[in-house]
C-alpha cells in the first residue's frame, strides 16, 4: 500500500482557514454607485428604504428559502410547494411567491430546514488539536483551524484522537453527515500507522482475515507494509466506524499505535493539502460524497 492516494485536486484555503481573499476597499476610497450617492444626499429623516432593504424586512420567497437550505433547486421547490409538502409555522403553504422570515419554522417533508447553503470543508489535521475541547482550559481545537472557512456552523463528521493526524470532514449538511456516520454505509478510510515494534507477517494475516473485539468482529479491507519503510509502519484500509477501532485492533495483538495518520476519507485524499490547512470540496467531490 503506498503512503499517499491521489485524487483530483481542488482549490484549498490557507493555514487555519486561509481561503480566497475578496477584494476590499479602504473606507475612504470605497466605490459609491449612483443609487448610494442619491440616498446619501437625502435628509436623514426621509432617507429612502432601498429595494434590497425592503425585501429583507418582508422576508424571502419560500422557494429561495428551500433552495438555500440545500434541499433542491428553486424550480423543484415550487413543485413541492404546490404539492403541499411544505409548511410554515405549522400551516401548509401552496401559494407561489409566499414569503417567509428567518424566525419562521419551515418544514420540508416534515423536517425542519434552515436557509443556509450547505458547505463542505476538508482539513488535514495536525497533531495536538482536540476535536472537542474545554474552552476554559484553552485547548486548541480543530474548530480553530477552520474558523475562517465558513460563516455557518460546521460540525466534524467522525473523530480523530488529539495526537492523531490526517483528514477530517466538516459540514452543516445534517443529512450527509448522518449518512456518512451510519455504520451500515461503511465509509472507506485508509490509515498510515507506526507501531511500537515490527508487525509480524502472521499478525498481518490475522488482521486481514478480521479481528474480533469486545463489540464484535471488524472486517479489514486491506492491510500491508508501507513501501520502503520499516515493518513497524503499515497501511490499513477499513470501513468500520467503531470508536478507536484501529488502536483496539492492534492492542488485541499486543501492539501499540505510536502514530496514526488518516490519508483517505471516503474518496478524499491529502493531495495538495498541507498539514494544518483546509479546503472547500469541489462540486464533483460533493456529489461523490453524497453517493457514498
Amino acid at each position: 500500500m503506498s503512503r499517499n492516494d491521489s485524487s483530483s485536486g481542488s482549490k484549498y484555503g490557507g493555514r487555519q482557514g486561509g481561503g480566497e481573499r475578496k477584494k476590499s476597499h479602504a473606507r475612504g476610497n470605497s466605490p459609491v454607485n449612483k443609487e448610494e450617492r442619491a440616498e446619501k444626499t437625502t435628509a436623514r429623516g426621509n432617507a429612502p428604504v432601498s429595494k434590497k432593504q425592503g425585501d429583507k424586512n418582508e422576508g424571502i420567497r419560500l422557494n429561495k428559502y428551500i433552495a438555500n437550505s440545500g434541499m433542491c433547486s428553486r424550480r423543484d421547490a415550487d413543485i413541492y410547494i404546490a404539492a403541499g409538502n411544505v409548511t410554515v409555522n405549522g400551516e401548509v403553504i401552496t401559494e407561489m411567491g409566499h414569503k417567509v422570515k428567518l424566525a419562521d419554522e419551515v418544514k420540508f417533508d416534515g423536517r425542519r430546514i434552515k436557509p443556509e447553503k450547505p458547505e463542505y470543508v476538508l482539513l488535514n489535521k495536525p497533531k495536538g488539536f482536540y476535536v472537542t475541547g474545554n474552552v476554559e482550559k484553552n485547548n486548541r481545537t480543530v474548530m480553530d483551524l477552520i474558523a475562517n472557512a465558513s460563516k455557518s456552523k460546521l460540525d466534524p463528521v467522525g473523530k480523530l484522537d488529539t495526537q492523531a493526524t490526517g483528514l477530517m470532514f466538516f459540514t452543516n449538511d445534517g443529512k450527509m453527515a448522518k449518512n456518512l456516520a451510519n455504520p451500515k454505509n461503511g465509509l472507506r478510510q485508509i490509515y498510515h500507522l507506526e507501531l511500537n515494534k515490527e508487525v509480524s507477517f502472521e499478525d498481518l494475516q490475522k488482521i486481514k482475515e478480521g479481528v474480533t473485539l469486545e463489540d464484535g468482529k471488524v472486517n479489514v479491507t486491506d492491510i500491508s507494509y508501507i513501501e520502503n519503510k520499516p515493518k513497524r509502519e503499515v497501511g490499513i484500509e477499513l470501513r468500520s466506524t467503531k470508536n478507536h477501532v484501529v488502536q483496539r485492533i492492534f492492542k488485541s495483538l499486543n501492539y501499540e499505535v505510536v502514530k496514526l495518520d488518516r490519508v483517505v476519507y471516503g474518496g478524499l485524499t491529502k493531495k495538495d493539502l498541507p498539514r494544518g490547512h483546509w479546503r472547500v470540496l469541489s462540486k464533483q467531490e460533493i456529489i461523490n460524497m453524497g453517493n457514498l
